[in-house]
């Protein structure tokens, strides 16, 4: 299969990274020819230095009658007319990033039938929704829906104290519905069996039904886990505004600090009682004054990455480690190093989105894919096809690769957590954990 992406910049480099490490035939296409430098210099795809936009560029044998077009320039505009362009020179499927949210918002559907937009990329949007998912999951250290919301995956930091902590699996006693599905220990990821254990600060990673999830998360993982009242954010740019006006709906009391005057003014017009304050972010007095020591969690969105690791570090130094902080990355190498300082969740925006790409182009099936751990694992929702290698046979006798495990799986609206003896059957959607460097390999078997 090949994929053209326009546009070599932070986005386009982190997706054509996970395409060409998939054996995809990846094709980036820039102007800027630094740019295109670094991408030929550390992946495996061919470059062309050219205007993406361009009806000449769309006639170049090596982009027309591609499978997929990719078009993450910094112009909206640039964006549509590339993948109008796409279509015309036999390109099969597009995607774009659009971040004006009054096209998102309310000309979404126009946009796909109008400007043959297959799939639609917002950043911003993607990200303030996965911010408000982990906040309001008291414990979580991420928060994934599958199935239409009938299947959750809950991702934690084993507590030091945890009743869980050095126990083997198999003397656990799990509530109904819910299933240990992975472990991430010291940069490996392992699929639990009954005489593992939990050791304090492994990432944890259970799926089941939503509701015995949530109790759990509740009951078993932090007893002590408070629920959402005060938040703090910093920075006021597309992502810090969405989730402000998200939060202010839900009723959580809301304060948005950000130097630029315009934005707080933006996003004060959102807000029904929240506040948004035009200040330094990085000055005490002020953080002090509005009350940083009392606010459940503090989220950072600047554009700065270590500007966002300082202000969740003065954050948490001024609420004694009370409270959790929340980081926007730009750089998908700082996520470790930065929950390694100090800072309870780091998220990437750029493999937010790069994961919605990747499940569309694998199709075949795949609904979803969710990058865990830095993309050394994935949470995958597929649906199994007729004929395909896995189906109508006991899972023991699947033959599945020992780097997979089948999580959960929804059959006529009602959702299962399966064991060796349940046999999948073509339309059921499966929930699956894969290391990421097979997870071609564990596709087939549901193809």
């Amino acid at each position: 299969m090949r994929i053209v992406v326009v546009g070599a910049g932070k986005l386009g480099y982190s997706i054509a990274e996970l395409l060409s490490k998939e054996q995809f035939e990846v094709v980036v296409i820039d102007e800027d020819e630094a740019q295109l430098e670094a991408v030929k210099n550390t992946l495996d795809v061919l470059t062309i230095a050219a205007n993406g936009a361009s009806p000449v560029t769309m006639a170049d044998p090596d982009v027309m009658g591609a499978d997929i077009l990719i078009a993450v320039t910094a112009s909206d505009e640039v964006n549509m007319v590339a993948c109008i362009l796409a279509k015309k020179h036999k390109i099969t499927h597009t995607v774009a990033r659009i971040r004006d949210m009054q096209f998102v918002s309310e000309g979404r559907e126009y946009l796909k039938e109008n400007f043959d937009i297959d799939l639609i990329l917002n950043p911003e949007q993607i990200t303030a929704n996965e911010i408000n998912r982990i906040l309001m999951t008291p414990a979580a250290l991420d928060v994934e829906d599958f199935a239409s919301g009938k299947i959750r995956l809950f991702e934690t930091k084993v507590p030091r104290k945890s009743k869980f902590a050095n126990v083997k699996f198999k003397d656990i006693k799990l509530p109904p519905g819910v299933l240990a599905g992975m472990i991430f220990r010291d940069h490996r990821m392992i699929i639990p069996h009954g005489d593992d254990c939990l050791l304090p600060h492994d990432n944890a990673y259970f799926i089941g039904i939503p509701e015995e999830i949530e109790k759990f998360s509740l009951n078993f993982v932090q007893r002590n886990a408070r629920k959402l009242h005060r938040v703090m954010i910093i920075g006021a740019g597309r992502t810090g505004r969405l989730l402000a006006e998200t939060l202010d709906k839900q009723g959580v009391e809301v304060k948005v600090i950000d130097q630029n005057r315009e934005r707080c003014r933006m996003v004060a017009a959102r807000l029904n009682k929240g506040m948004a304050i035009c200040g330094d972010g990085t000055d005490l007095d002020l953080l002090t004054e509005e009350g940083v020591q009392d606010a459940d969690v503090v989220v950072c969105l600047t554009e700065d990455d270590k500007l966002n690791l300082m202000l969740a570090l003065l954050s948490r130094h001024l609420s004694g480690n009370k409270t959790r902080t929340v980081v926007k990355v730009s750089r998908n190498e700082y996520i470790e190093l930065m929950e390694k300082v100090g800072v309870d969740i780091a998220l990437s925006a750029r493999l937010l989105s790069a994961s919605e790409v990747l499940a569309f182009a694998r199709r075949g099936g795949v609904v979803s894919v969710s990058l865990l751990e830095g993309a050394k694992a994935e949470a995958v929702e597929v649906i199994v096809q007729p004929g395909a290698p896995v189906a109508g046979k006991p899972l023991m006798k699947a033959n599945l690769p020992k780097e997979c495990l089948v999580c959960a799986y929804v059959r006529s609206e009602e959702a299962s957590i399966p064991n060796g003896h349940t046999i999948l059957q073509p339309g059921d959607r499966v929930i699956l954990f894969i290391q990421t460097k097979f997870a071609q390999e564990v596709m087939k078997y549901f193809k």
